[in-house]
């Protein structure tokens, strides 16, 4: 499913945004596809990725382009996953708040984390005004301290919010504190690059999964950086580590890796395989490269394409 697409733009003068959204939809292609082609529809936008799971019952899109292109983008794909999912009916694996579940801003060349945080802002208030979707902002954009981390705002998810909303501490940052009627909430930030990063068992005990992620995740004592829930892939028979590390230099995917593969033995149980959701910085693939080759004297100007672009 991944589009790719020949970028001959120089870094150096190209002001590029990556927009990373996710929606809760996995199981209809013809839906993702609808809205991924909201995102095609605008000019000097890039789809990069799409990737769906049936598991999670939710898909991600990965798109680039110029700050206000990729906000008409981002607009239009959440106006269409409003039109097409229906939370009421949606079940899935993964946590969840919305038909548009959580929309990321992240800078790439040109730009600052303070450009993306106005991106954030600007959209999260267009949403709320011209759909009715009630907006919470998380990470950079976030405008209180316990709404940095996302699994504070999806605390109990689209049933829990649908209850609580009305709950001064939970209202919404941008339109009126109710959940639209079938599109839920949505979550609006900017951050830096995350890679999603799942790791799947030799088992369909879901509670071993769920006992690894306790002890990789951060806010468990575990791995800096790291977030793990455990959840099952019904459609294998297997349990997953499924994970998102929000700074790969200081907690790089063989670390990750490593550690859940250590665990799992504790529990008599071996990783089968391991993927990653949408796309991933290049260095985050060369860290674990160069840790598991043991290179000498490696440097990443040996990387053809890093050479050829100047990266």
């Amino acid at each position: 499913m991944q589009e790719v697409q020949e970028v001959r733009a120089d870094p150096m003068k190209t002001r590029i945004v990556e927009c990373v959204p996710n929606f809760s939809e996995g199981r209809r292609p013809g839906v993702v596809q609808e809205i991924a082609d909201a995102v095609k529809s605008v000019p000097g936008v890039r789809l990069l990725n799409q990737t769906s799971d049936v598991n999670h019952n939710r898909s991600v899109l990965t798109f680039a382009g110029e700050p206000i292109a990729v906000k008409s983008a981002a607009f239009r794909a959440i106006s269409r996953a409003a039109e097409l999912i229906d939370m009421e009916k949606h079940q899935g694996e993964h946590p969840r708040i919305g038909a548009t579940d959580v929309v990321p801003f992240v800078p790439v060349s040109g730009v600052t984390m303070d450009d993306c945080v106005d991106l954030a802002r600007s959209l999260g208030e267009e949403v709320a005004e011209k759909l009715h979707v009630p907006v919470y902002l998380y990470e950079e954009a976030a405008t209180r301290e316990d709404r940095r981390n996302l699994a504070n705002i999806r605390r109990g998810e689209y049933e829990g919010l649908k209850k609580e909303i009305s709950l001064p501490a939970r209202h919404p940052d941008f339109g009126e504190p109710v959940m639209h009627p079938t599109a839920g909430a949505t979550v609006i930030g900017a951050r830096n690059y995350l890679v999603a990063y799942n790791i799947n068992l030799s088992t369909p005990d879901v509670s071993i999964a769920k006992k690894i992620a306790r002890r990789v995740r951060a806010s468990s004592g575990g791995l800096m950086y790291v977030k793990a829930l455990g959840i099952m892939l019904d459609d294998r028979n297997l349990a997953q580590v499924s994970m998102n590390l929000t700074n790969f230099k200081k907690t790089p995917i063989h670390v990750v890796f490593n550690l859940v593969k250590t665990e799992a033995e504790r529990y008599g149980v071996s990783v089968v395989g391991s993927e990653l959701i949408g796309l991933a910085p290049m260095d985050a693939l060369l860290d674990a490269a160069e840790h598991y080759l043991r290179f000498e004297d490696f440097s990443r100007e040996q990387v053809l394409e890093a050479k050829i672009w100047g990266e």
